[in-house]
């Protein structure tokens, strides 16, 4: 039985193909996952949707719940943002919440809930003057940024990582980190 339960938050980036694996991952270190989508990154896994609420015994958010619906997903004890794309790390940063993980991200800071993301996120964004403000908000905001030398992936050229050279370790590692601490 799980006691601890985490919102693993996914972007649309190639690594979220992989998100079953992590999801399996998380339940062995004993947490009951939440899976949230951006609208891409639910249609990029549309036909393993069903899969993944089956897996996780939740259902797969990629919107926010109508006035009146209640909240399905218990309260989270951490927030695993990973794959962040650029244009998720920025609108979360800037405080945009037109997509449900950037809400629910953007929320967490305010609960304060130990936040976690790691950016997926290729060079010539990651040159964007708006992509390190994103990450230095989010830091003083008391989100764990797992980017750059020693603190996670560095960005790549377009296509030079397979999803599976995402650092998913790294990131689940950091969760058990944050928790403890």
């Amino acid at each position: 039985m799980t006691s601890r339960t985490i919102y693993l938050l996914c972007s649309a980036a190639p690594p979220v193909f992989d998100v079953a694996a992590v999801v399996e991952s998380l339940q062995a270190g004993g947490w009951d996952v939440c899976l949230g989508l951006t609208p891409t990154a639910a249609s990029w896994v549309q036909e393993s949707l069903s899969g993944l609420a089956t897996l996780t015994g939740h259902p797969v958010r990629s919107r926010y719940e109508r006035p009146g619906e209640v909240d399905a997903w218990p309260g989270a004890d951490a927030i695993l943002f990973a794959p962040a794309t650029f244009n998720s790390l920025n609108s979360w940063a800037l405080g945009l919440t037109s997509s449900y993980v950037t809400g629910v991200a953007a929320e967490a800071i305010g609960r304060r809930i130990p936040v976690l993301a790691m950016p997926c996120v290729n060079a010539d964004l990651a040159r964007h003057p708006q992509f390190e403000r994103s990450i230095e908000v989010l830091r003083s905001a008391g989100v764990t940024v797992l980017h750059g030398a020693g603190a996670g992936p560095l960005p790549d050229q377009h296509g030079e990582r397979a999803p599976e050279g995402y650092p998913w370790r790294l990131a689940l590692d950091a969760v058990e980190a944050a928790v403890r601490a």
